[in-house]
């Protein structure tokens, strides 16, 4: 199976991973979730938190957190920072340590267009997945929530200028399905070579800035945009689900017997406007984390994920049995509620908007009439959605 990104060289990474038993595609699971129509609601737009809590006085874990049970739909409202009375001695609590990088660039294209680039995902072969995003119209007349929109009009064979003499080239159109070509609205991803005049890191820590949609004011620190538990940079958005922990907080979970396990997977864009198949992404499941993760399920144990990209990544390297390995290269697989969840009892994460492709995860893990009951307590309660809002923990 050559990866989308690899087609018509050699390939250099480790390869695509299908977990094990998998037959159809994840293309073809959500698009059958999405025929049967996915979850739907109006999500208002001051729910939509557009700046950290730190700036609503709050401190990281003092965010709302809404506990749901499967098992009979109650529904808990409380804060974060007293998730430890959910939580119970022998509980494993995975955690994604990828680090957020400033991923989004300044770039003019020869004609002087002023755009921003987003680096998605940096691929084997010094080559990127890359992201246009032109200025959008300012929101409600506020000039700060003017926010970005993908540019399409790209051209293939196009160098773009960065700064401090740098440049990026777009090759050819970023493809999840090789079989697929760009559509009508032109082409939002795209594989690119960047010429730097040193190292990717150092360039993005004095160039780059975090990623950052119409939804958040103003620009924040990178500090604002990092898990407090990060090891290793290479996301290019948070993995949020994590950003209300704090070392004590931590510690605290850790003396109650709840055991933490960390692995890593590197997230690229988010699809806010087409609501697209998750993409190609690396990951390392490291022998020690699939070791706690066996032996809690082997025991009756829970196994919690914070956050959609740790299933992801454990999803990956879970057999059709429920055997969790260690395991790292790229991954494809996509969790929709006809190819269900194997390896995970319990998942923290944040609300996601109507029509996500995530919600198709949340469903297959807590089924499609427990969100709805939930969605609505959480629009309800008033609850901020987005990386610097509220979380739910949903429990067996």
């Amino acid at each position: 199976m050559t990866p989308g990104w690899a087609q018509g060289s050699r390939r250099t990474a480790r390869g695509i991973r299908r977990a094990a038993g998998e037959t159809a595609s994840g293309r073809e699971h959500l698009d059958r979730w999405e025929d049967t129509g996915p979850l739907d609601f109006t999500l208002p737009p001051e729910l939509e938190a557009g700046e950290p809590p730190e700036a609503r006085g709050l401190a990281r874990d003092e965010v709302r957190l809404m506990v749901s049970h499967r098992a009979d739909d109650r529904v808990i409202h409380t804060r974060f920072r007293a998730i430890a009375e959910h939580l119970r001695a022998g509980d494993v609590l995975v955690i994604n340590t990828s680090g957020t990088l400033k991923a989004a660039l300044h770039v003019t294209r020869a004609d002087g267009t002023p755009l921003e680039l987003h680096l998605s995902t940096r691929l084997p072969a010094h080559l990127w997945s890359v992201e246009l995003r032109r200025p959008g119209e300012p929101e409600n007349g506020l000039e700060g929530k003017r926010g970005t929109l993908p540019f399409r009009d790209a051209t293939p064979g196009e160098t773009l200028r960065l700064p401090d003499g740098a440049s990026a080239m777009l090759h050819t159109p970023y493809a999840t399905d090789r079989t697929a070509s760009p559509d009508a609205h032109g082409v939002r991803l795209w594989i690119a070579t960047l010429q730097l005049p040193e190292r990717w890191q150092a360039y993005l820590e004095r160039h780059g800035f975090p990623i950052r949609y119409g939804y958040v004011t103003k620009e924040w620190p990178a500090s604002a945009y990092q898990t407090v538990y990060a090891t290793e940079p290479g996301s290019a958005e948070m993995p949020s689900a994590g950003r209300a922990f704090t070392p004590e907080l931590i510690t605290a979970l850790a003396a109650r017997g709840v055991q933490i396990a960390p692995l890593l997977l590197h997230t690229g864009v988010a699809s806010l406007e087409d609501h697209e198949l998750p993409y190609e992404e690396e990951y390392r499941v490291p022998a020690e984390t699939a070791r706690l993760v066996r032996a809690a399920r082997a025991e009756g144990r829970r196994v919690i994920a914070v956050g959609t990209t740790v299933v992801r990544a454990l999803e990956t390297v879970t057999e059709s049995d429920g055997t969790t390995h260690a395991g790292q290269g790229w991954t494809n697989v996509v969790v929709t509620p006809e190819r269900g969840i194997r390896a995970v009892d319990g998942l923290l994460t944040g609300l996601h908007e109507p029509r996500a492709s995530h919600l198709a995860m949340l469903e297959a893990l807590a089924g499609r009439a427990h969100l709805q009951i939930t969605y609505a307590e959480a629009l309800r309660g008033r609850y901020l959605w987005h990386e610097f809002g509220d979380l739910h923990l949903i429990l067996p």
